[in-house]
């Protein structure tokens, strides 16, 4: 059920998780909202992703808790079975870490990409009736005081109170809010992806057990290197990623076909199983993990186009918050813009962005604090400690309420922006071009 109209048209670029969500929650609060997606069709593609509580807590406010139980059907269920971390060489358990107990009000969602993402579009296009604008390629942003829109590769231009950029990693208007092209660079990791079903694994002895278990999740930890696997729909898929060393030249491309010999040599000295179940792989993507600084600004000149979710802020794998935060972005600025008016958009993203800022570049550290205690793993304390190797799960993260932060803190924030000078030794955060282009009005 949507709020009442607010008069506020807002235009999304990109159709992942993060502009679907800041698109549905748009509409939830009453904006007129559209989406301009460069894909020309809805692709399944991809594999494992993850959401946790805090994004769980965001679809089950869509359609009565409807939509949290569509994606919980089609997820891994590890309630039985946990996480099982193992030593690389050995293969020896050494920590079982237990499933925490799902709330049904806020579930932790892990399955394919590309059948969750197929629910969520599902959602946003057929029972909210959004327009989303497939094959429309978006070639250039603009701004002024009073408006914002993009051209399309058509040459149609698309008016609107407010732009979202949730056009990903290479993002377009990045180059507008800051002024400059904003290269990715690589972190110095890469990771190995592959999804196939269990027609090979369920014949092997030494990988059966991986199918007929119902779901399972194991991780080797070695050396700089981490190798996860899961099987899912009760055994019947197979998935795993292997993140390694990497200093590919990712101007060129992140993504490549991956070749098996090259991950064979990064296993050898594993644990056998390891190796029995990449053999069983028909196909291998190696994805270039890119790393940006943290952007001094997500806010353009007028505050009337906004960056979000990766276009703003790229997270690593480690972190299993990537696609959450970009879902945290899209209800924040939701209620910003309804709680401020069509009078004040500028003023709405500039609260936006002092609600986030901090809070995801806090999370996007656990990405690197995670891998890093898993690549340098001290095994002697891990044989005294064995839960300093598990996978955190921090309450501040998961038990967040993204609407209702945003509610409780909006007029504090809005005031601060919009009347400074009553706030002593206030600092907020940056807003427009640090080295201004030109832009087309």
């Amino acid at each position: 059920m949507s709020a009442p109209k607010s008069g506020i048209k807002v235009v999304i670029v990109g159709a992942g998780f993060g502009g679907l969500t800041a698109a549905i929650e748009c509409h939830r609060q009453g904006h007129d909202v559209s989406v301009y997606e460069n894909f020309p069709e809805l692709k399944t593609l991809g594999d494992i992703i993850s959401f946790g509580a805090n994004a769980g807590r965001i679809y089950h406010r869509w359609s009565d808790g409807q939509i949290a139980r569509r994606l919980r059907e089609l997820c891994i269920d590890l309630s039985g079975y946990g996480f099982r971390i193992h030593k690389y060489d050995t293969g020896e358990v050494v920590f079982h870490q237990p499933t925490p107990e799902q709330d049904p009000v806020a579930p932790v969602l892990n399955g394919h990409r590309g059948e969750l993402h197929e629910v969520v579009f599902n959602y946003a296009r057929d029972e909210c009736g959004i327009p989303i604008h497939l094959g429309q390629p978006v070639e250039e942003y603009f701004e002024d005081e009073g408006q914002a829109g993009v051209v399309l590769k058509s040459g149609e231009r698309v008016v609107a109170d407010l732009v979202i950029g949730a056009d990903g990693v290479r993002s377009k208007a990045r180059e507008l809010v800051l002024g400059y092209v904003d290269k990715p660079k690589s972190s110095g990791y890469a990771v190995w992806r592959a999804w196939f079903s269990n027609t090979d694994m369920i014949k092997d002895p030494r990988t059966r057990e991986f199918c007929i278990n119902g779901d399972t999740f194991n991780g080797w930890i070695g050396p700089d290197v981490h190798f996860l696997f899961s099987t899912i729909k009760g055994g019947k898929d197979c998935c795993w990623v292997l993140t390694h060393r990497d200093e590919h030249d990712i101007d060129e491309s992140w993504s490549f076909p991956g070749k098996l010999e090259d991950v064979y040599k990064v296993l050898e000295g594993w644990d056998p199983v390891c190796r029995a179940i990449v053999e069983k792989t028909p196909s291998v993507v190696d994805w270039k993990l890119v790393y940006r600084d943290p952007l001094p600004t997500w806010v353009s000149k007028h505050a009337r186009i906004l960056l979000l979710g990766d276009a703003a802020h790229p997270f690593l794998p480690t972190s299993a918050q990537g696609a959450t935060q970009a879902m945290e972005d899209g209800v924040t600025i939701a209620v910003c813009l309804k709680r401020a008016g069509k009078e004040n958009i500028p003023a709405a993203v500039r609260v936006h962005q002092e609600l986030r800022y901090e809070r995801v570049g806090l999370i996007q550290k656990t990405g690197e604090t995670t891998r890093d205690r898993w690549h340098k793993t001290d095994w002697e304390k891990v044989a005294s400690n064995p839960k300093s190797i598990a996978f955190p799960r921090e309450d501040w993260i998961h038990h967040h309420d993204a609407e209702k932060h945003a509610e409780d803190l909006f007029d504090e924030l809005f005031k601060k922006v919009t009347q400074p000078e009553l706030f002593e030794n206030v600092k907020l955060l940056p807003v427009g071009p640090i080295n201004p282009l030109p832009v087309a009005v």
